[in-house]
């Protein structure tokens, strides 16, 4: 039987992202090489051209698919919270500790940067201002969060989660970061709360 175009054009993108997720996160950005890519895959360098346009293009597309499974599971993680605000704090938070596992670190967190410029100006990066946005208003709507304008507090949620993940990737000791990164960090995600004392101690 005849395959439609879109799902074989929709295999080769699959095949080349695989092989290049695995790559990146094997060797970096710098250590992995277009023909890498292709014999994983088993495809031509002009599939990849096609696609992606350059090795630099494939990186995003690794990027945007790391990202999309990075939301799923915060998406599960926060799921789990009895309130929304806590929600708000897991689905925080654990963007941070997710900065400890290898791929992430290399591929998100360090190549990315340095390959791909100023994380905020990312394709990805608008979504998730959008969805603490929403988040940070519905919670002003529940009086649970002071009134600010969501957009702006969001970017700095944001810019600061960012700067803090990037932080931990990159340290000598990932771990020791990390614990805290992700004590600060409660602290200024407390200080958007119209009483500070509502909030769970241990969150």
């Amino acid at each position: 039987m005849h395959r439609p175009r879109s799902e074989m054009i929709a295999e080769t993108r699959a095949k080349l992202i695989t092989a290049a997720r695995k790559a990146f996160g094997e060797k970096g950005y710098a250590g992995a090489s277009m023909d890498d890519f292709t014999a994983e895959a088993g495809l031509t360098r002009g599939a990849l051209y096609h696609h992606f346009g350059d090795k630099k293009g494939l990186l995003l597309a690794v990027i945007t698919e790391i990202d999309a499974e990075m939301t799923e599971r915060l998406a599960v993680i926060s799921g789990r919270a009895a309130s929304r605000w806590q929600r708000f704090v897991d689905q925080n938070v654990n963007y941070l500790k997710m900065a400890l596992e290898p791929e992430i670190q290399r591929i998100v967190l360090r190549d990315g940067p340095s390959v791909l410029g100023d994380p905020s100006a990312w394709p990805t990066a608008l979504n998730c201002v959008e969805v603490i946005s929403s988040s940070i208003k519905a919670l002003q709507e529940e009086g649970i969060v002071r009134q600010m304008d969501p957009e702006a507090a969001a970017r700095l949620v944001t810019g600061a989660s960012t700067y803090a993940a990037q932080w931990i990737a990159n340290a000598p000791d990932p771990a020791a970061t990390a614990e805290k990164a992700v004590a600060a960090f409660k602290t200024i995600l407390n200080g958007l709360l119209v009483s500070p004392a509502a909030t769970d101690p241990d969150c």
